[in-house]
């Protein structure tokens, strides 16, 4: 029994662990041309970022989500927002977002460190 629930909680953190090894600082960097539309703390040409990881889509006050985003129901989770930046029209058919995504997986992982520092 003791086994099972080691297992089970190795297996619930796998996800997690796929994306802590993200770097924040080298996020940072990562994040410049995400610059000309977002930032923290207000809202730009693309909505406020500031505690974007584990937020409901489309939910930031004040922004004018597509409707294919509002009607999306995802969560900003690591493994959602891992798929957004490598793909954000794959993953929301019909977004607004113009920015084609991150080829490197290692880039996307170092964003969304960056992004999960600001809360």
């Amino acid at each position: 029994m003791r086994y099972m629930i080691y297992g089970a909680l190795f297996a619930a953190l796998l996800p997690m662990a796929a994306h802590a090894e993200g770097d924040a600082a080298a996020g940072e960097k990562a994040f410049a041309p995400c610059k000309a539309c977002h930032a923290f703390g207000k809202n730009g040409v693309g909505p406020n970022l500031t505690g974007v990881v584990g937020r409901k889509a489309a939910s930031e006050e004040g922004y004018n989500y597509s409707a294919a985003l509002k009607g999306s129901g995802i969560t900003w989770d690591e493994a959602n927002l891992h798929e957004w930046l490598k793909n954000p029209k794959a993953k929301v058919p019909g977004t607004k977002m113009v920015f084609a995504g991150y080829p490197d997986d290692k880039k996307i992982d170092d964003v969304i460190a960056y992004l999960a520092s600001k809360k």
